[in-house]
């Protein structure tokens, strides 16, 4: 599932502003994740909400790097506008708590969860509705604060979905899939937590690991991914869900105001590997506040300003998202 690559334009902005998200509509406390829809994105103590500066570097960090490429830029696969005739990046649709459900038809029937789904028929899909890419479709429902994603997602005439595999989180619980089963994502795990979003950049902090792809992984997953996507055995290349942070000894300083927090966010939060694709492409959210040109100057940052690390300190149950906070 190749990532599509990015066509940038736009014009450079000055400073940013508190963008009028609508889709943000409750106060949180400093230390969690900008909630959507009222819901909470996991609870505070989910590994994607716990920072991890303080954890120590994995033992195969240099050949994970060299495998995805020391020398290739970061890339942020999001933006404002069109590409191809589709939205820059993963969208997601919030309901209200009496969306009508649909049924479901999935082609990985036995690593989903069955329908029906809260699925408008007009729901975004990533890439637009013409996609021939990954095609994944969010829906966040209010009231249950249940998360639907699906991956190669066809709306039908009679109002039901077709998609090849899709996933029900709770948001208010720290429940992982069963263990060797996909979601929407080949590693298993949920795509929305890890999409960077605009309103988050507007208040100064993103507060949660960021989802990236890379080209091969090994046969092979790690917490808290729960799936597996590849029939390579080589050991240095990663595992799904190994986790990846930005150096804290790079200097951020030359970078926007946008990008900084982007880039600090990789430092304390990191990113976790969730798909094959193209190498060191983060993901995020369309937004027409979005400056592509600016979002561009991240290739600045290289493969080799990342070091893999080693979270299996937070874990408090394998089967379960809930991570032990690292000391400082």
């Amino acid at each position: 599932m190749l990532r599509r690559l990015v066509r940038w334009g736009g014009l450079l902005t000055g400073m940013l502003v508190i963008c009028q998200w609508v889709l943000t509509q409750s106060p949180v406390a400093a230390t969690t994740t900008l909630p959507i829809n009222s819901c909470p994105i996991f609870p505070a103590d989910n590994v994607w909400n716990t920072p991890i500066s303080t954890l120590p570097v994995d033992s195969h960090s240099t050949s994970y790097v060299n495998s995805i490429g020391p020398t290739l830029p970061l890339k942020a696969d999001w933006g404002s506008g069109l590409y191809n005739g589709g939205p820059i990046g993963i969208p997601f649709t919030p309901v209200p708590a009496t969306q009508p459900l649909v049924p479901m038809t999935f082609v990985y029937a036995s690593e989903s969860d069955p329908g029906p789904y809260p699925f408008p028929h007009n729901a975004p899909i990533e890439g637009g509705r013409q996609s021939t890419g990954d095609r994944h479709v969010l829906v966040i429902q209010q009231g249950s604060c249940g998360l639907y994603e699906t991956f190669a997602s066809y709306p039908q005439p009679d109002g039901s979905w077709q998609a090849g595999s899709g996933a029900h989180w709770d948001l208010t619980s720290n429940a992982l899939r069963p263990a060797d089963w996909t979601s929407a994502d080949a590693a298993g795990l949920p795509i929305l937590p890890g999409l960077v979003r605009y309103n988050e950049v507007a208040t100064g902090a993103i507060k949660h690991a960021i989802r990236f792809t890379v080209p091969s992984t090994q046969q092979a997953y790690i917490w808290p991914a729960r799936h597996e996507a590849s029939s390579s055995t080589d050991p240095t290349l990663p595992p799904m869900g190994q986790r990846f942070r930005l150096r804290a000894s790079f200097d951020v300083s030359s970078f926007s105001p946008t990008n900084q927090v982007i880039l600090q966010a990789l430092k304390q939060y990191g990113m976790i590997v969730a798909d094959n694709g193209s190498s060191w492409f983060m993901s995020g959210v369309p937004n027409e506040h979005w400056n592509n040109t600016d979002l561009h100057d991240l290739d600045r940052v290289h493969g080799s300003d990342f070091e893999a690390v080693n979270e299996q300190s937070l874990i408090i149950d394998p089967n379960s998202g809930q991570a032990r906070q690292p000391h400082p």
